[in-house]
């Protein structure tokens, strides 16, 4: 953001103020566009990040703003269209999962097979959501085995998978799309696409709103301004939900249509001294 402010010679406020703008402009747009998304597949997963301080640091951090430490992004993503359908930040709980399932039930047109990994606090939140509707579920659970090196890397590099179980919990999945592949290959998009994802530097988020400002701007370019490799085309194209592939210049223009509009001016009157 300093360097940003420095090449443009304007102050880092305005550009801490135009991140906020874009990122409330695009979140309101992804709640009311990406609605009705006729998808037959989609996979849920979750991916680290911090705010501030990590977890162990935030008691003994000076003036830690509320949300620091540690900050799951929950997705739902469509395997076949690319679609990121449903988002949500928060802690890694039952609560959090209980408002984005029910969040991405409300978005989807149809019954669809949902994949999610073997947390637990998915199992209550998909029955308490789709409790009135169908849905097919299966979990990916995956067996780690422990590490066979004591070197000082082993912090930074995940435990050797050594299987995975495929378990079916309602309805009737197809046991071969009980995977989670394409939304771990879609966090790994996000790690490399924005800075604050990052490992092992001083970019992480600093306060928990510019954190998901910043993700909804990703999200809302992900869907409509990016064209994906193997489709060819937007995700939101490939899912009926856009016609065209949009630019940033569209992304301002959506700043620009939430801004309040000026009222009308009137005389200019002399105040009584």
């Amino acid at each position: 953001m300093r360097s940003i402010s420095r090449v443009c010679d304007v102050s880092i406020n305005t550009v801490s103020k135009l991140l906020i703008d874009a990122g409330e402009a695009c979140a309101d747009f992804h709640y009311d566009n990406v609605r009705n998304v006729p998808s037959k597949r989609v996979q849920c997963d979750e991916i680290w990040s911090f705010c501030y301080s990590k977890q162990k640091n935030v008691a003994d951090a000076e003036a830690a703003p509320f949300g620091a430490g540690n900050l799951w992004t929950w997705t739902a993503l469509d395997p076949d269209n690319k679609l990121i359908v449903s988002w949500m930040v928060g802690d890694r709980d039952a609560d959090t999962a209980n408002v984005f399932i029910d969040d991405l039930k409300d978005r989807l047109a149809g019954r669809v097979q949902l994949t999610t990994d073997g947390h637990e606090a998915y199992l209550e939140a998909v029955a308490g959501a789709f409790s009135d509707r169908p849905v097919d579920y299966g979990m990916l659970v995956k067996l780690y085995g422990a590490s066979e090196t004591k070197t000082p890397e082993r912090k930074y590099s995940p435990a050797e998978c050594v299987g995975a179980k495929k378990r079916r919990i309602t309805g009737n999945p197809d046991r071969k799309h009980i995977s989670t592949s394409h939304v771990e290959r879609s966090n790994l998009t996000m790690r490399m696409s924005m800075r604050r994802f990052t490992r092992l530097t001083n970019a992480f988020s600093k306060k928990i709103d510019n954190h998901c400002h910043a993700l909804s701007l990703y999200f809302v370019w992900y869907n409509f301004c990016r064209i994906h490799k193997t489709l060819r085309v937007t995700p939101a194209m490939s899912a009926g939900l856009s016609d065209t592939v949009r630019d940033m210049e569209w992304v301002v223009s959506l700043i620009d249509e939430r801004a309040p509009k000026p009222g009308p001016r009137g005389p200019y009157k002399k105040r009584n001294p």
